[in-house]
């Protein structure tokens, strides 16, 4: 169903760790090249490393998405490696956890420059990079349920994936005369090694009673939607929201 993405190119942001390496992993075993990046290099490199032993085309590119010019140069970096790039997963990101009241100028700009803005300087970049080379593209934007509804004490987390969504719509409406399609991905709550004490807990075991399926989501459960967002399988969605939460949106208040 995904053959098309075979030999295509795929540049994920984030992708040294957690959700990013997943996807780059899962994006390489479909046959794309993948460009992985970050701002620890070394580490991309062993990773990269990884790829190409299990059969995959790799690269590691150090990108900073909160500069401009390192967004840029990544890019070019990337197609110079790999050849032109097809499809840009947009998934750096951090977070904080503080009352509202307690948290600083700083750490509100931080987070919003990275989650949001830096989404911008990569989208942007990558659709002079799709027109340059009269190319259609891929953009697919990592967002969180948490930009449609709040919890405690994720602010200007929530903040940033509700405005990466209309991001999406804005950018979605702008460019589909370009060919450029832009779509979200928008997870739940998915176990990783950062939060698994949390969801051991009992607070942690209260939120999953209020998730409809009673479960935590796997990295694995997100391969299907990205695959679909990633191919020709979704040529006619852009502007599009994909929940993968275990119906936790839909879920009482």
């Amino acid at each position: 169903m995904f053959e098309d993405l075979q030999s295509k190119t795929a540049l994920i942001t984030g992708a040294y760790s957690g959700l990013g390496l997943h996807f780059a992993g899962v994006l390489s075993r479909a046959g794309m090249r993948v460009a992985l990046c970050g701002r620890r290099v070394e580490l991309g490199e062993e990773l990269a490393a990884g790829i190409r032993r299990a059969g995959g085309v790799a690269c590691a590119v150090k990108l900073d998405v909160t500069q401009a010019d390192s967004v840029r140069a990544a890019l070019e970096t990337a197609a110079d490696a790999l050849g032109p790039l097809d499809v840009i997963v947009n998934n750096a990101g951090i977070a904080l956890s503080q009352p509202a009241l307690d948290i600083s100028e700083a750490g509100w700009t931080d987070l919003v420059d990275t989650n949001l803005n830096g989404a911008w300087r990569v989208a942007q970049a990558a659709a002079h990079h799709f027109r340059a080379g009269e190319r259609q593209g891929v953009i697919i934007n990592i967002a969180s349920i948490l930009g449609q509804r709040v919890a405690s004490h994720v602010a200007p987390y929530a903040v940033a994936k509700a405005g990466l969504l209309h991001l999406t719509r804005a950018l979605a409406l702008e460019w589909a005369r370009y060919g450029i399609r832009v779509n979200a991905l928008a997870p739940g709550y998915v176990a990783t090694d950062l939060n698994r004490d949390f969801f051991e807990s009992p607070a942690g075991q209260a939120l999953i009673k209020r998730i409809p399926q009673r479960r935590l989501g796997r990295p694995a459960d997100l391969d299907g939607p990205l695959l679909l967002l990633a191919s020709n399988a979704s040529a006619y969605m852009t502007g599009s929201v994909v929940d993968v939460d275990g119906g936790h949106l839909v879920s009482s208040l």
